[in-house]
């Protein structure tokens, strides 16, 4: 007689363990951060816009009446056309000239290239600060060195500190200060092209034109992607540079000059916080719209 079998016992429900909480715990602090200083003032930020205080009645929920009154105000379109001039100009040209300056390095036939990498990236270690007011020294036409040439050739060639010429003044700042910073992505994105490809078009009797356009600016794309994202975050965030040259030419500059000046203005000098905030939550929709285009139109093309 085979004795009975006990019957198997029923699959136990697998809890939990440490070792399956440990991602979390590393990436926790993280979190807490990225709670504390993005997504509170962020959403503080949300809070703010849809109040109103006065002086008469005190704070009041006013829903969208603060988004309506800017998408009226010409001041912030103004101010808004400004930046948008820089995206539209300044960054293209910025990035071109960073493109070239990689492929020049990477080229193997620059002389002193470990020279001219660290020259041409040394203005982004300069402090903003310090940058605008060198700058501004030279933009001087009485001390500074456009002063000088106008002196030398006799009439005012360069006329940076004149309202048509101010905006590309600070343009120009923008450009010297990040070239070195776009050459850096696009530099590193080129050495990571293997040696093989390399080799192959050489084989192939292809020149260095040819090389570049067949497999250095494909292998690129991504990094120009990144950059473009990051200048075109960089251009609407624009404050440093017109708010330090105020100082040097207040009657020039206005102090809704980009959206960041208008906002900070609005909320320090004028106590308006409430319209500061819904221009800021404005200004980051349209930001967040423009890269996440540019990102997916990016990405299309290099999936293609």
């Amino acid at each position: 007689m085979s004795a009975l079998t006990a019957p198997s016992p029923a699959p136990r429900r697998v809890r939990r363990t440490d070792r399956q909480w440990a991602g979390f715990w590393f990436v926790l602090p993280f979190l807490i951060v990225f709670a504390v200083t993005f997504l509170a003032p962020l959403a503080y930020s949300i809070y703010l816009s849809v109040f109103r205080t006065k002086l008469i009645g005190g704070t009041s929920f006013v829903g969208a009446d603060n988004y309506l009154q800017a998408f009226s105000d010409p001041q912030f379109w103004a101010g808004f056309g400004n930046v948008f001039l820089v995206l539209v100009i300044q960054v293209p040209i910025m990035l071109l000239l960073a493109l070239v300056a990689a492929l020049a390095l990477d080229s193997r036939r620059l002389a002193g290239s470990s020279f001219f990498r660290i020259g041409i990236f040394l203005p982004y270690a300069v402090p903003g600060v310090v940058a605008v007011l060198m700058w501004g020294f030279m933009y001087s036409d009485r001390l500074g060195l456009a002063g000088n040439i106008n002196q030398l050739v006799g009439f005012d060639l360069v006329t940076p500190f004149t309202q048509q010429w101010i905006l590309l003044a600070i343009g120009n700042i923008i450009t010297w200060e990040f070239i070195g910073y776009n050459m850096l992505i696009f530099y590193s994105a080129l050495r990571t092209i293997p040696e093989d490809l390399y080799e192959a078009a050489a084989l192939d009797g292809a020149g260095q034109f040819r090389i570049i356009r067949a497999i250095k600016l494909p292998a690129l794309r991504g990094a120009l992607v990144i950059a473009t994202i990051f200048s075109i975050i960089g251009s609407f965030q624009l404050f440093n540079e017109p708010n330090i040259l105020k100082t040097l030419v207040p009657n020039l500059l206005t102090t809704y000059f980009t959206p960041n000046m208008y906002a900070y203005n609005l909320s320090f000098i004028g106590q308006q916080v409430n319209y500061a905030a819904t221009i800021a939550i404005i200004m980051g929709i349209i930001t967040a719209v423009i890269a996440y285009v540019v990102q997916l139109r990016g990405t299309r093309k290099e999936n293609r």
